[in-house]
């Protein structure tokens, strides 16, 4: 079943969240017990993860495609490892359309065993920072300018996958959005030594959507980061519509958008994510949002990636 995320997570404390906090302590309980008795195996090819700490959209799967490509042009042979799950399809297509590389498996160990095989050079696990069986060599952990930690606590009372101490395992942050040294410092007094980089999306091919009235399709855990981002570039958004996450349209309910679109003269316009769960019911005159992530300091971001193969070797 796919949920939508409650809305008091990214609020202030409320009394929701203190009224699931017993059900947080068991949780952050299990989260401890998992790591006290859960020893993690090391493997001869570099794991490098993109995670989170915050549930879902981050923006793991950009940065995922962005270091899979790069290090394929700098010479190396690496495959993305995902998961998986069978309501994430659009995930999968994403990547597929992006990167030829990818390992789809329902145990992550199992997947970076098919990539040893396969003579791949480094995995670069699409989530998995709270799979604590896996020695990972290099943590990066994404965060979202307009989530960041949300209320600050740990599932089902807030957001979090886990505490933000857990970042005490992280090496990397990229923080998707404008400069926060609050946030900077509150990150960098658990964990001195991880690095921190700002990312934005900089979409390129804004032209085609200028001048038009415009429905916003959203099925991603935080569509408004997405409809912000249509209005930072002063486009006229006429009508939102947000679904949960992985959502899977039905051919209706598909039919009734584009006839939404047309008897009101909207223009469509979406994540490319989104997109594929429109372009699997053959409908092929829609187009999406086309991004390119930028990291702030890339020189310095890729340095600190290579450097896990001179520690393997």
């Amino acid at each position: 079943m796919i949920l939508e995320k409650p809305k008091f997570w990214d609020q202030k404390i409320s009394i929701y969240s203190i009224l699931l906090f017993p059900l947080t302590v068991f949780v952050l309980l299990f989260i401890f017990l998992k790591k006290m008795v859960i020893k993690p195996i090391k493997f001869k090819i570099p794991i490098i993860c993109v995670g989170n700490i915050y549930i879902g959209g981050t923006g793991k799967t950009p940065v995922s495609i962005l270091l899979a490509n790069e290090l394929t042009k700098l010479g190396h042979k690496p495959v993305i490892l995902k998961k998986y799950y069978r309501s994430h399809r659009d995930e999968h297509d994403l990547i597929r359309t992006n990167y030829s590389n990818l390992i789809l498996d329902r145990d992550r160990m199992n997947g970076i065993k098919k990539a040893e095989k396969a003579n791949y050079d480094a995995v670069i696990l699409d989530d998995g920072f709270q799979d604590y069986k896996i020695n990972k060599d290099l943590n990066i952990i994404c965060f979202n300018e307009n989530q960041l930690i949300g209320n600050g606590l740990v599932l089902p009372s807030g957001p979090l996958r886990e505490n933000l101490k857990s970042l005490n395992n992280a090496h990397i942050i990229l923080i998707n959005g404008a400069k926060n040294i609050e946030f900077e410092k509150k990150i960098l007094n658990i964990n001195r030594n991880i690095e921190i980089f700002y990312t934005t999306y900089n979409p390129i091919n804004m032209e085609q959507f200028k001048n038009k009235k415009l429905l916003a399709v959203a099925a991603i855990a935080n569509p408004n980061n997405f409809f912000n981002l249509i209005k930072s570039h002063n486009l006229k958004i006429k009508k939102e519509l947000v679904y949960p996450d992985h959502y899977e349209f039905s051919e209706k309910e598909i039919k009734n958008i584009i006839h939404e679109a047309k008897i009101n003269n909207y223009h469509i316009i979406m994540t490319e994510k989104d997109y594929f769960k429109f372009k699997s019911n053959e409908i092929n005159s829609l187009n999406y949002l086309k991004i390119s992530l930028k990291v702030e300091n890339y020189e310095k971001f890729i340095k600190k990636i290579r450097k896990i193969y001179d520690k393997k070797n």
